[in-house]
């Protein structure tokens, strides 16, 4: 949770410097968050190639370890799909590029605000962050009303990290190499669930 807020504290630093127009021209002008999208997915292919656990994982708990990532990109994708009746001034695709951030707000919120935007990124990032903060706040209410993998599929890509911690605590120690796997795969997703969205 600590770093989430830095996260978002660092964004409204950015939103408050920017207002006033204290923000140099170059990072206006220039296309910053283009290269720190690059370095932001150098440094996931370093966190998926150096994990060796996924491997073990999948042989000791078989191809059954697939179907958590599965259901928590058809879940999300069914909640952004029912939002999106409602909030007639954004598209479908546009609720579904948000959703399938899966949680991964830095970089999803960068790439949505390339292709749609500041105020969809804006959303994207809000969207995620309470995302992941629904998880860290409310595990134990997730774990006994929906079961131990259901922290797993609401944490979406932070269950490889920043939740971590919580879901092994209330949903057990049994499912952290499965929650290390769902994260691993959901945040190699990301980038190409909302780049396909935002180019339909």
């Amino acid at each position: 949770m600590k770093q989430s807020l830095i996260y978002l504290s660092v964004f409204a630093l950015g939103v408050v410097l920017a207002i006033p127009g204290l923000i140099p021209n170059y990072f206006i002008e220039n296309d910053i968050s283009k290269w720190s999208l690059y370095i932001l997915l150098f440094f996931v292919g370093i966190q998926i190639g150096a994990n060796k656990n996924i491997l073990n994982a999948t042989k000791t708990i078989g191809f059954k370890i697939m179907l958590v990532p599965l259901a928590t990109t058809v879940g999300t994708f069914a909640g952004a799909i029912a939002i999106s009746a409602f909030l007639h001034e954004r598209s479908l695709t546009d609720c579904l590029s948000v959703g399938a951030g899966f949680a991964y707000y830095s970089l999803s919120s960068i790439l949505i605000t390339e292709y749609r935007g500041a105020e969809l990124g804006t959303i994207a990032l809000l969207a995620n962050i309470i995302r992941e903060f629904f998880v860290l706040l409310l595990a134990p209410w997730i774990v006994k009303y929906f079961g131990n993998l259901a922290p797993i599929c609401a944490g979406g890509a932070t269950t490889m990290d920043t939740t971590l911690p919580i879901i092994s605590k209330y949903s057990g120690s049994d499912f952290v190499v499965i929650a290390l796997f769902h994260g691993i795969i959901i945040d190699f997703s990301v980038p190409i669930w909302v780049s396909l969205f935002l180019n339909l």
